[in-house]
């Protein structure tokens, strides 16, 4: 709520009584045109028109104090009227208190909705948690079957058992985001270790494609989260392999700590670029996909912001991405 200036909240003060100005007027008229038609002295009108002006005046400021020490409280109860509405000032008439009634009423039911939606939320999750869990077994049986094929259909069908897996954490990750069940690890982790584990993750992908892979230890440690930033490496490297036909990715770091990953694939749009960061937004120039959902950005941007990182990315149509994330800024507590 804004707050209004002193100007343009006597302004309404007036407003709301008019009438009643309106009215004293009316009534200084009437007297005086009745002093005229009896020749009466008109100037005795002015005279009682002042007097009562003059002590309505200070009922007129006490009033408008009144009114104005009555918008500062409940400017007050709006800033907490999701928490409680105990601070109203006492109403001053029965419209008030009827008003006053409807936002009690108002603020139980608000209570009530929110407590219902926290909770079909909580079971929305578990219930995902556990089809999660679920949904890794079968994946993890068809994965040793695979294993044990060299047939070229075989290493296709497990890079797409791969991309299954993938967007199975997809979902958990999503429901997970705005819940208290981030779970949150923030300590020192090595950027290498991460790294390794997502590279190792796609090492069929580089190979059926021909990627090279420019990457080198980087000795670098970061305060974050593991769980939660090697998802996001994940997305990259994934976004970065799906959109190079050919080429290579590079992964370097920056002084004083800032992770690029670069690729020579097909790049982004420019109408696009400034939108990829939107959930559900999968563009309409270079790296429109039937198979995008939009959704794999949107959450690397959300996990970096909560965890204190910045990600950038520029591109060049036809030249490449490079998807920089600054992880020097993290004032993140060390658990």
């Amino acid at each position: 709520m804004k707050k209004k200036r002193s100007s343009q909240l006597f302004g309404s003060y007036l407003q709301m009584h008019w009438k009643g100005f309106l009215l004293f007027a009316g009534f200084c008229l009437v007297e005086a045109v009745v002093f005229g038609l009896y020749h009466l002295p008109v100037a005795a009108v002015g005279y009682a028109a002042a007097i009562c002006a003059f002590f309505g005046g200070i009922l007129i400021l006490i009033d408008y104090g009144k009114f104005r020490y009555k918008h500062i409280r409940l400017q007050q109860v709006a800033r907490e009227a999701f928490v409680t509405l105990d601070n109203l000032p006492c109403a001053a008439n029965l419209t008030e208190a009827d008003y006053q009634e409807i936002a009690q009423t108002l603020l139980v039911w608000g209570r009530k909705l929110s407590a219902e939606k926290e909770e079909n939320y909580r079971e929305l999750v578990e219930y995902y948690t556990l089809w999660v869990h679920q949904i890794k077994t079968p994946i993890a049986a068809m994965r040793l079957i695979l294993q044990g094929s060299e047939a070229p259909e075989s290493l296709e069908l497990a890079e797409e058992l791969q991309r299954v897996e993938q967007y199975v954490d997809m979902v958990l990750c999503y429901l997970r985001l705005d819940g208290d069940s981030t779970d949150y690890m923030i300590k020192e982790y090595s950027l290498d270790k991460m790294l390794k584990q997502v590279i190792r993750r796609h090492a069929s992908v580089f190979i059926r494609k021909r990627i090279q892979l420019n990457y080198e230890n980087t000795g670098v440690y970061v305060v974050t989260d593991e769980k939660w930033l090697t998802f996001v490496l994940d997305q990259i490297f994934s976004n970065a392999l799906k959109y190079t036909p050919s080429g290579s990715i590079t992964v370097t770091v920056e002084k004083p700590k800032t992770l690029c990953i670069r690729d020579t694939g097909i790049g982004i749009a420019s109408e696009d670029l400034p939108r990829i960061f939107e959930r559900s937004y999968t563009g309409n120039g270079g790296r429109t996909d039937q198979r995008a959902s939009g959704i794999g950005l949107y959450l690397c941007r959300r996990i970096c912001d909560n965890l204190g990182h910045r990600i950038l990315v520029t591109s060049v149509p036809g030249e490449g991405t490079e998807v920089r994330i600054d992880l020097k800024n993290a004032e993140l507590e060390v658990e």
